[in-house]
């Protein structure tokens, strides 16, 4: 079974936060530490793909299972 990783990321659930001080913060629940920022909405929505993709390599790279992987995703 292969697990693409834009159809694992279609599944994410993305948090987006407006700072007090400006720009925006963002996570994924699914990917413990998974992370990122942005000064406009658009940049950090950017930013966190980037991030999730990196994330989901790191686990593949570690040699994790597809269900493993897919797990990770929800």
């Amino acid at each position: 079974m292969v697990i693409k990783m834009r159809e694992i990321m279609k599944r994410l659930t993305v948090v987006m936060e407006q700072e007090e001080d400006g720009g925006y913060s963002v996570y994924v629940p699914e990917l413990p530490g998974c992370a990122s920022q942005g000064d406009t909405w658009e940049e950090a929505l950017v930013n966190i793909k980037e991030a999730i993709e990196l994330y989901l390599w790191s686990l593949k790279e570690d040699l994790l299972s597809p269900e493993e992987i897919g797990a990770a995703a929800g």
